[in-house]
């Protein structure tokens, strides 16, 4: 099981963006929660991103909103940096 950990940015915008989509709460929990047990899972359309942001990757919560993670293989950690649009953390 892999290790979630929150920056104070992630703490801070997640919190306005939970504001604006309480509906989405579920999704992320269940999000989440795959992420925890297997952070490969298909429904998480993991990949590494690209340009300034190449030392990240990305996870989904659903087409629209995605959640930017470090993802730490050694230490068997995730540290979660940013969620909202596509177009908000591309």
């Amino acid at each position: 099981m892999y290790e979630i950990k929150i920056t104070k940015r992630y703490d801070r915008v997640s919190k306005k963006f939970f504001k604006k989509h309480q509906n989405l709460k579920d999704r992320y929990i269940k999000t989440i929660n795959i992420l925890k047990t297997n952070p490969f899972h298909p429904s998480l359309r993991l990949h590494k991103l690209q340009g300034e942001t190449k030392e990240y990757h990305s996870v989904s919560i659903d087409m629209q909103y995605r959640i930017i993670i470090d993802f730490i293989i050694i230490d068997e950690q995730i540290i979660l940096i940013d969620i909202g649009s596509h177009d908000d953390v591309y």
